[in-house]
């Protein structure tokens, strides 16, 4: 999609398709008040070509509630499409990228290729709602259907961001951002979305050295030999069952920008699972054809360095996605099993089917190695975190408040939803081995809370964070802003994140 500015008068925009927000700006409360929706537009003539429409009652401004009007009286738009945004004093820079993408999907399925959206000023910041907008509308235009054979190319070929009542230099800025932004979360979501067998271990790692060539960033790409040369028994436990067919991936990358020598080195930490059968504790066959997306917090990391390397924010970032299938053959490890961690803690493998964690644990350990002062992980690694949470939410947990702070200041600007659940040494008690350092899994009670406790094991003092994302890696329903489809969920907040030091 092309995206563009434009400060003319947007009644004066030939297009064809020219959306603009309404808000209800009704102040009263009671059952007496109805909404009053108002067109949040400087031009006269677009309030005007809404207003009969608008005073009939039938459109109350809801939140992505649309509204379309052929060939609008007194505009040079062939339609007008106008899109809720909800209570006038309640808008945010999140309602404003849901409403462009509202209207993204509005268009695709009408065959529009050419869409302008009007952006008014508001009490979100220019640049911030500019970046919001671009970011909802390129986030909107991305689809599922890579794989079908009758795919029809229905994508909006061009997006214009009509700025006219915004500063010129702030809406450039956060256009430009924006497009990084949603361009390296659909890097993500496009890794996500793709099957298993068309996404391996070595695919990921392939895709991952590409996109690092294209944006400057260093990466280096290993496999077996080297996971055994660094000791990494528990990423090598989960590998071991498929690596004569499908060998693992250990892919690191490096952002380095010129002339920072010092300071923190931030560690990204992704679980690459490209598929998780659930190894020889496997999974009941319902629903495993999601597996495919157990790597979306490896591909988090990767769609996070690559906006990282892009928007070249002064600190230095490395990443490490340890990527594998989990399968169950001849070759795979057994409940029962006792697993040594690159860090030399003894793991007592009680489900293979809680593998995830296993591979984070040498990813963490190897991150530390290579100079990491500060982690971040992500992994979707807990269905008990999608029974506490829901697939609104996602979990995240930290040994270390000031650097929570940043993230917590990170989804602010992110608009993603993340809730800060708890660690301690009651919940780490329950992970404790009678064979063994820990076990992989500490029982039904507080499971994803019980995981992040392993975590912590190997991130130990170093302040560290980590994302449970299992309910959100997939958007299971079809919204009016975005696809029924991969999602790419933390790559905003991840990289936002990194901003904060």
């Amino acid at each position: 999609m092309r995206t563009q500015l434009s400060f003319a008068k947007i009644s004066e925009i030939e297009t064809e398709l020219l959306a603009v927000v309404a808000a209800d700006t009704q102040t009263a409360k009671g059952p007496e008040a109805k909404p009053a929706p108002s067109i949040l537009a400087g031009d006269a003539a677009v309030v005007a070509a809404a207003a009969s429409v608008l005073a009939s009652g039938e459109f109350k401004a809801g939140a992505n509630e649309t509204l379309l009007i052929h060939a609008p009286a007194g505009l040079k738009a062939k339609r007008l499409l106008v899109v809720g945004v909800g209570k006038a004093a309640k808008i945010s820079a999140d309602g404003l990228r849901q409403a462009a993408g509202t209207a993204v999907r509005f268009g695709k399925p009408r065959g529009i290729k050419e869409l302008c959206f009007s952006l008014p000023k508001t009490a979100v910041p220019d640049a911030e709602s500019a970046r919001a907008v671009v970011e909802g509308a390129l986030l909107g235009d991305f689809d599922a259907d890579t794989y079908r054979s009758d795919r029809k190319d229905k994508n909006i070929e061009s997006f214009t961001l009509a700025t006219a009542e915004l500063e010129k230099s702030a809406a450039e800025a956060g256009l430009a951002e924006g497009v990084i932004f949603a361009d390296s979360q659909n890097f993500a979501r496009t890794l996500v979305h793709a099957p298993g067998n068309k996404m391996t271990p070595t695919i990921l790692a392939e895709k991952a050295a590409e996109m690092a060539a294209e944006v400057g960033l260093k990466s280096e790409i290993s496999s077996t030999e080297k996971i055994k040369e660094l000791k990494m028994g528990a990423f090598w436990s989960v590998a071991q069952g498929s690596a004569h067919v499908e060998p693992p991936a250990l892919i690191v990358l490096r952002y380095e920008p010129e002339g920072v020598t010092d300071g923190p080195v931030l560690g990204l930490v992704g679980k690459g699972l490209t598929f998780d059968s659930g190894g020889i504790s496997i999974k009941p066959s319902s629903d495993m054809d999601k597996m495919k997306s157990d790597m979306a917090g490896g591909a988090a990391m990767l769609g996070a360095m690559r906006a990282i390397a892009l928007l070249k924010p002064k600190v230095r970032v490395i990443a490490v996605v340890c990527a594998t299938e989990n399968m169950p053959d001849g070759n795979a490890q057994k409940p029962g099993d006792v697993q040594t961690a690159m860090s030399g803690k003894t793991i007592e493998i009680l489900n293979t089917d809680a593998e995830g964690r296993l591979v984070l644990a040498d990813g963490i350990s190897y991150a530390k190695q290579l100079g990491a002062t500060h982690l971040i992980d992500a992994a979707t690694l807990t269905g008990a975190c999608v029974v506490a949470l829901g697939m609104v939410t996602a979990g995240s947990f930290s040994n270390d408040d000031a650097t929570y702070a940043k993230f917590a200041k990170a989804v602010e600007i992110s608009g993603e939803k993340f809730w800060r659940l708890p660690i301690g040494d009651e919940y780490a008690g329950q992970i404790k081995s009678d064979i063994a350092d820990i076990k992989n899994t500490g029982g039904r009670w507080g499971g994803a809370i019980t995981a992040a406790e392993f975590l912590h094991v190997f991130a130990e003092e170093t302040p560290w964070i980590h994302l449970d994302i299992a309910g959100l890696a997939l958007t299971e329903d079809s919204r009016p802003y975005v696809a029924k489809c991969a999602s790419g969920v933390a790559v905003r907040s991840i990289v936002e994140w990194t901003r904060q030091f």
